[in-house]
């Protein structure tokens, strides 16, 4: 089920604050951007690149939330190395969503942004 206009807003104010917070320097953001998507009940974290070699862009995962409506909370993912998401197991879930932004953010295992 998709997210409605008030969760919508919630995302923007906590991810999109996210992805503000960790964009580049005004003079590189032609060259990458940090962003997200929202897909039924996931919202994705990528960086994204101009390819190296012909037109378009290339993104890479950096995070993976993805609302239980069930279970009334959020999961986190990280993106390894075989480019599949897998349950970020030290904080796997929560009701916030600000404070698994804040666990992307903060990084301490260095799982997203290496």
């Amino acid at each position: 089920m998709a997210f409605n206009d008030l969760e919508l807003a919630r995302i923007e104010r906590t991810v999109g604050k996210l992805c503000e917070r960790r964009a580049p320097p005004p003079h590189l953001r032609h060259e990458v951007s940090m962003e997200y998507r929202v897909d039924g009940n996931a919202v994705t974290v990528f960086e994204r690149r101009p390819k190296w070699r012909g037109d378009g862009f290339t993104e890479q995962g950096v995070a993976r939330l993805r609302f239980a409506r069930r279970a009334g909370e959020w999961r986190l993912f990280w993106q390894r190395a075989d480019l599949k998401w897998h349950s970020y197991t030290l904080l796997a879930s929560s009701t916030e969503l600000s404070e698994l932004v804040a666990e992307i953010d903060a990084d301490p295992h260095a799982c997203f942004f290496g």
